[in-house]
Formats: structure tokens, sequence, C-alpha cells
């Protein structure tokens, strides 16, 4: 991914920002420019806790360019408290206790970099729930 690229995808990637439709009140993730409910156009910004439940999942075992130092890793369905459904990879937990239903919640990991001067790319990852109360 180019670095300019990456510097417009920074508050979707980092803060998990995506749009609130001021018309009807839905929210999407990514950020859309037209609201998939009622077509409107009037769209604001909509930050999301980044709280959420895992709803499927699978352990990959090849895995794709730039990700081989990585597996195996799994890739879940989040289900965000706000709504949005979205494809995340799955962090700090064992591959056998995952499970269906799970409480996750975000962070920032390192997602892989372009060689070895290259450019680290950083983006969102999901993990168990650590304190359950905060």
């Amino acid at each position: 991914m180019s670095l300019a690229r990456h510097w417009r995808l920074r508050d979707q990637r980092y803060r998990l920002e995506g749009t609130a439709c001021d018309d009807c009140g839905t929210i999407q993730f990514p950020p859309r420019p037209l609201c998939p409910n009622c077509r409107s156009r009037t769209l604001s910004p909509h930050p999301l806790d980044g709280r959420g439940q895992l709803i499927s999942y699978t352990v990959l075992y090849q895995a794709p360019a730039g990700f081989e130092a990585q597996i195996p890793y799994a890739v879940g369905i989040v289900e965000l408290g706000e709504g949005p459904r979205l494809t995340a990879m799955l962090t700090d937990v064992d591959l056998d206790a995952l499970q269906i239903g799970m409480s996750l919640e975000m962070t920032i990991r390192k997602l892989r970099s372009d060689g070895d001067d290259g450019v680290i790319q950083y983006g969102y990852k999901f993990r168990p729930v650590q304190f359950e109360g905060a």
C-alpha cells in the first residue's frame, strides 16, 4: 500500500471511525459516502467504541504474501456494539480458546511490513476483552 493511501485511511484504521447517517441514524463501517439504508448523502463521522462479539472465525495455516510469519492466525467476523460487522485478525488469544459469542475489543497491532526497509503497516485487530468493567 502506498504511503499516501495509508495516510488517507488512518482514521478508519487507527480510530475505528465509521459514518452515521444524519437522516436515519444507520451506522456504517467502513465509512461510506451514501447511506445503504435510506440512500442519503448527509453522513457524519462516527467513532466506534471498538467492542463487540465474535460472530464467526477461521484459522489460517497458509497466508497471503506478507503474512507468512504470523501463521497460524485467526480471522473473525466481529459484530460491534453499534451494529456494524467487520472482518479482522484476532490476536492475544490461544486459537483453541476462541468461541463464537466471546466479547472482543479493538487493539492496534502491526499488520505487516514491506520488507526490511519498507513501511511498517499498523492497524486494528481484535482481542478478548481484558477488563470486563473497563
